[in-house]
C-alpha cells in the first residue's frame, strides 16, 4: 500500500520550497512509518535547500519530528504502532568498530529506511538526513525512532531530534561540564541556547552567553545564562576571562563555526580546559593557531557530532527532565506553523527571529 501525503519539497537549488502531494510506501523489514506531529525548522533544512549539503534534489525536507507510529515491517522490536516518538538521523547499527568498543553514539554506520519516497511521478525523493519529517506520514528506520513518554508535547519533544540536543549534549556529552564548572557558549541559536540550558541543568556555576544580538543575549538569561557578553561591543576573550577570576572557563563550545569564533573559543579557555566545536563550519574555512599555543594550554579541543548523544538514552531522559519541570524544552517553541509556511520561517530563522517555528500537523 502507498500513502499520498502533503510534503514541503525542495526542487531546485536556491528555489522556494513547495508543499507536494508525495508517495510513502508501507514498511518493509526494519523499517516504521510515522505519523507526525510536529517538526521543527533547523538551519540543516536551509543548508539543503541552498544545495550546501549535495546536489541530490528533490529532497523531502524536515528532520527534528516527533509523532505516532502507524506501522512498522518485519523484524520490527524496537517500536510498535501507537508509540509516540521522538525521530532521530543516527539509528546505531550496532556492529560496526565503533559500536562494538561500546562507543555508539559515534556509530559510522547508521541506517536509513531503504524504500524510498517518490514525487507523484515516480521521482526519488532524498530525505533530509534520512528522515523527511515536514510531511504528514514519512518511512524511516525503526532505529530512527525512540519512544517517549507520551505526555509530552510534540512540538517541544520533537526538537530533540537535532538543534536541541546537538546543544545539550556538546555541553553536557562532549564538553562533560558538571556542578561548579564554568562554561562559555559563543552563538546564542537554538543550539547555543540549547547548551546552556544543558549547563544550567548540569550544574554549572558560571554560564556565560555570549552574541553580536541583544534579544538573543535576553534570551539566553531565560535558560539559564549568568552572564552575557555582546561580542561586537567588547573583546569576547577579555570579557570571558575576567568573568571567571583572570582565567578563562573550564568548557568553551563554539556554537557558530567560524574561524573567529573557534579562535575566540581556544583563548577564552582555561588552561587545560575544552573546547567544543558544534557548529558546523562551510566546507572552504580554515583556522590557523600557533603550534605551542596548542601544546602550551593542554586541556581538549574537539568536535561534537549530534552532541555525542545516544537517542535511546537521551532522549528518554531529557523528555523527563522536561516533564519534571527541569529542562525548558516549550521554551524553545518561538512559534507553531502550518506546511505551508515553512518558507517564511526561513526567513524568520536567517534575520534572527526566533529560535524554533514548529510545523504542526
Amino acid at each position: 500500500m502507498t500513502h499520498e501525503v502533503r510534503a514541503v519539497v525542495a526542487r531546485k537549488k536556491g528555489a522556494p520550497v513547495s508543499v507536494e502531494t508525495i508517495l510513502v510506501p508501507d514498511p518493509g523489514p526494519g523499517e516504521a512509518l510515522v505519523q507526525v506531529q510536529a517538526c521543527g525548522v533547523c538551519h540543516t533544512d536551509l543548508h539543503y535547500r541552498e544545495g550546501g549539503i549535495n546536489d541530490e534534489f528533490p529532497f523531502l525536507l524536515g528532520h527534528e519530528a516527533a509523532g505516532v507510529v502507524e506501522a512498522v515491517g518485519d523484524g520490527v522490536t524496537e517500536v510498535a504502532p501507537g508509540d509516540f516518538v521522538v525521530l532521530n538521523w543516527r539509528a546505531v547499527c550496532g556492529s560496526c568498530r565503533a559500536c562494538r568498543r561500546g562507543r555508539p553514539w559515534y556509530c559510522f554506520a547508521t541506517h536509513n529506511a531503504t524504500q524510498p519516497m517518490t514525487l507523484t511521478d515516480g521521482t526519488q525523493l532524498s530525505p533530509a538526513l534520512g528522515i523527511g519529517a515536514f510531511a504528514e506520514k514519512t518511512l524511516v528506520a525503526a532505529g530512527q525512532c525512540t519512544k517517549v513518554q507520551a505526555t509530552a508535547s510534540a512540538a517541544a519533544a520533537g526538537l530533540l531530534g537535532c538543534g536541541v540536543m546537538a546543544g545539550f549534549g556538546a555541553a553536557v556529552n562532549t564538553g562533560g561540564v558538571g556542578r561548579g564548572d564554568s562554561i562559555a557558549v559563543i552563538g546564542c541559536g537554538g543550539v547555543g541556547m540549547a547548551a546552556i540550558a544543558g549547563a544550567q541543568v548540569a550544574g554549572a556555576s558560571k554560564i556565560i552567553a555570549v552574541d553580536v544580538d541583544e534579544r538573543k543575549l535576553e534570551w539566553a538569561g531565560k535558560f539559564g545564562a549568568t552572564d552575557t557578553v555582546n561580542s561586537a561591543k567588547a573583546d569576547a576573550v577579555a570579557a570571558i576571562r575576567e568573568l571567571t577570576g583572570g582565567f578563562g572557563a573550564d568548557v568553551v563550545v563554539d556554537a557558530v563555526g567560524r574561524p573567529e569564533t573557534y579562535e575566540q573559543a581556544f583563548y577564552a579557555r582555561d588552561l587545560a580546559g575544552t573546547v567544543v566545536l558544534v557548529g558546523v563550519p562551510a566546507p572552504e574555512r580554515t583556522i590557523e593557531l600557533p603550534l605551542l599555543d596548542v601544546f602550551g594550554r593542554g586541556g581538549a579541543l574537539k568536535s561534537s557530532w549530534y552532541g555525542d548523544c545516544l537517542p535511546s538514552r537521551d532522549f528518554p531522559a531529557l523528555i523527563d527532565l522536561y516533564l519534571q519541570g527541569r529542562f525548558d524544552l516549550d521554551g524553545f517553541v518561538t512559534e507553531k506553523i502550518a506546511l505551508d509556511e515553512v518558507e517564511a520561517a526561513f526567513e524568520k530563522m536567517h534575520d534572527g527571529e526566533v529560535l524554533r517555528s514548529v510545523v504542526v500537523l
